[in-house]
């Protein structure tokens, strides 16, 4: 959460040291903290911003050359037309525009949609008499309608005292856009002269145990033991084993991934997308009749609802986005189940790019509908005809196209497996999963936090989403399903966990299905997106830390637990799913239980296989 602290006249270099985002300098007459003297030099780091109320264009423009502005405050009843007109004049360096909006015991949003395309910000402050700094908080349960993904600043007589209440507004999905707090008058000893000591204390406060907004692109308020650290490995698992000649492309997303992933602009685009176009947020549904068989509180995060039906496209929406800021215009990916290939097939035909995508042979027999939906979508499918022919044979072929290709190409990897920092980049575009599922619980249930969280696991995406946000929670129960295909011992299985040792798999290194002198065993399960001989480094982790619960599903299991959901909630699930919905028989819940199980897929893709399976 960033800190803007306005009003600065008498101190501001003694406010500085203090290391706010924003330092807001008033150029209004008749405020009695009117600054007319001279900026020290800031931090940097800091930005300085001019707060405006009803001035002429030609007055802000000279106010942000002589000050060296980097954002003006528009305090008055400036309309979109001047926003247009500042936002499109030649400065040296962009400036960001934030316009006032006042509130008193209601807000109308419609006046959001004239500024939508001409401000930066938008900043909801207390109505009173005077324009600003009048000392006394709004109810911020107006802002719950807010209609907008644009980022704001929240305003308006916030002192130490709203230290707690803002710990809870910061809860609520309302808070998802809150960018900076902004705080004027309860730090004062006269008007323009800062309570240093005071400020001291907010900020420590406000820093606490990390309030942050909730975010889609996963920023973690801590740096937890199950997280990627600095060089891309959790625990012993992780890292980037890569040949010299694949350095350079990963290197480059490596550098630049969460500098471009921080940027607003590429946040504001990212949640549009996921709002307008994937059709977020999903929801999180009670299951009823699953619920009363099992003797738990069963709910399903509905991820099979996302355009495309599957969580998949969070991530490729993401990718996407990254590799046009690193100027890439040519997209490679692999996929098993079909469901990462249409949505990277998607997402390309949305930005139009040049898409090719890599299937293993007998996945694109089994998963034909996908296969036709890539090419309708304008993607090219090549077959990996290598080994086992399906997901790792695929990944194989991406991965040496990509070595061709280092310029002009960007490889969207469907999972959290690869070198370092595609499990942790893909864990933080899927993190949306989790973010949501907190404050839909806690609207349902009172509490962001279920008993246990349960996911399929081959790579593991959708899994790494719906555990994020849980994942240093001791409180939160991990669950994760792997395929056991037609038995652990029976020499055809995906059960990594049961399975696996250490070793090195598509540039990172993780727990691997290999024989003893290091041969790759080829996997098997009846779900595509489960025959993965490895699996990401975050589970990896999760499991030999023994912070998550590995079930190891049949065949038979996941195709029986799969037709009962259909049965029971009307919803046909992807068999990569189903096997998350075996897990009753193996493990039992208390009545009390809140279980969340994240639907990944829809079974449409699937259906082929269910109705020879079942003879339907």
């Amino acid at each position: 959460m960033k800190l803007k602290v306005c009003g600065m006249k008498y101190n501001p270099g003694e406010v500085a040291a203090l290391q706010p985002d924003y330092l807001g300098f008033i150029f209004w007459e008749k405020s009695p903290r009117s600054f007319d003297g001279e900026i020290p030099k800031l931090p940097p780091g800091i930005k300085k911003v001019g707060v405006f109320v009803n001035a002429s264009l030609d007055e802000v423009v000279a106010k942000i050359k002589e000050y060296h502005l980097q954002a003006v405050q528009l305090h008055g009843s400036e309309s979109p037309e001047f926003c247009k007109e500042l936002k499109q004049y030649n400065f040296q360096e962009p400036i960001q525009i934030i316009k006032v909006f006042s509130i008193k015991d209601d807000f109308n949003f419609d006046e959001l949609k004239p500024y939508e395309s001409v401000c930066d910000y938008y900043l909801f402050d207390t109505k009173g008499k005077l324009p600003g700094g009048n000392g006394y908080t709004f109810d911020w349960k107006v802002l719950k309608g807010y209609p907008s993904i644009k980022p704001y600043f929240l305003s308006g007589g916030i002192g130490l005292e709203e230290i707690e209440s803002l710990r809870e507004f910061m809860k609520r999905p309302e808070a998802k856009y809150c960018h900076t707090i902004d705080v004027n008058s309860r730090f004062e000893l006269e008007p323009g002269l800062k309570n240093i000591q005071k400020l001291k204390e907010f900020k420590k406060g406000l820093m606490k145990d990390e309030i942050n907004m909730p975010s889609s692109l996963g920023e973690r308020p801590v740096r937890g033991p199950y997280h990627a650290n600095e060089k891309g490995y959790y625990g012993e698992f992780g890292g980037a084993f890569i040949p010299e000649m694949l350095y350079p492309n990963t290197e480059e997303l490596r550098q630049n991934y969460v500098r471009i992933m921080e940027e607003p602009s590429f946040k504001q685009e990212f949640d549009q997308l996921l709002k307008d176009y994937v059709g977020r947020p999903t929801p999180l549904y009670f299951a009823d009749r699953l619920s009363e068989k099992y003797g738990a509180k069963i709910y399903l995060k509905r991820e099979d609802l996302c355009h495309t039906g599957a969580h998949k496209v969070n991530n490729t929406i993401g990718q996407i986005l990254m590799a046009k800021k690193l100027g890439k215009n040519r997209i490679i990916a692999e996929t098993g189940a079909g469901q990462h290939g249409v949505a990277t097939a998607t997402v390309c035909a949305l930005m139009g790019i040049e898409c090719v995508v890599y299937m293993g042979k007998i996945d694109i027999a089994r998963q034909a509908p996908n296969v036709a939906r890539m090419k309708m979508l304008g993607a090219e499918v090549r077959p990996a005809l290598s080994g086992s022919r399906t997901l790792k044979d695929a990944t194989n072929e991406a991965i040496r196209d990509w070595i061709n290709n280092p310029v002009d190409t960007h490889y969207i990897i469907g999972s959290v497996v690869g070198p370092h920092p595609y499990p942790d980049m893909v864990a933080r575009f899927q993190s949306v999963i989790s973010e949501e599922i907190k404050w839909q619980l806690k609207e349902k249930e009172g509490r962001e936090n279920p008993d246990y969280v349960v996911a399929c696991v081959g790579g593991g995406s959708n899994a790494a989403g719906a555990y994020y946000h849980y994942l240093d929670n001791g409180d939160v129960g991990i669950i994760a399903v792997e395929a056991a295909g037609k038995g652990i011992d029976s020499g055809e299985s995906a059960a990594t966990s049961a399975l696996g040792k250490v070793g090195i798999i598509h540039g990172s290194k993780t727990l691997l299905m290999q024989t003893q002198d290091g041969q790759i065993t080829e996997p098997y399960s009846i779900s595509a997106g489960l025959d993965y001989p490895g699996v990401g480094p975050m589970h990896a982790h999760l499991f030999r830390s023994g912070r998550g619960e590995f079930i190891s599903i049949t065949d038979d299991e996941a195709m029986t637990a799969g037709l009962e959901v259909a049965k029971l909630e009307g919803i046909i699930p992807a068999i990569e799913t189903s096997h998350a919905f075996a897990i009753f028989d193996h493990k039992k819940f208390k009545k009390d239980d809140i279980v969340v199980i994240n639907l990944s897929g829809r079974g449409d893709k699937d259906l082929d296989t269910y109705i020879d399976y079942f003879g339907l």
